[in-house]
């Protein structure tokens, strides 16, 4: 799991184009919206993206993603829980 989560805090970067932080710097339960790394909803437009084209995972109901980009501790689960790739 320390591995998957490594991997989506680089994803996370690369996705969102935030050339100035390395994943040691995004904290595995921190919220990555509002107070945390203050994402919006452009960005979860972004990690939806991200999910399905390197995990394979469709998000059938978008209000979905609220729970799942809660954190990236978050994220990592539900991945390995539902990736298809």
């Amino acid at each position: 799991m320390d591995e998957l989560i490594y991997t989506l805090k680089q994803q996370i970067i690369e996705a969102l184009n935030l050339e100035d932080m390395k994943p040691e710097d995004i904290d595995d339960n921190a919220s990555l919206f509002g107070e945390g790394l203050g994402l919006d909803s452009i960005d979860a437009l972004e990690l939806i993206v991200m999910m399905e084209k390197n995990y394979g995972i469709k998000l059938k109901d978008p209000t979905q993603g609220k729970e799942i980009f809660k954190s990236v501790a978050v994220m990592a689960d539900f991945i390995a829980k539902n990736r298809t790739k």
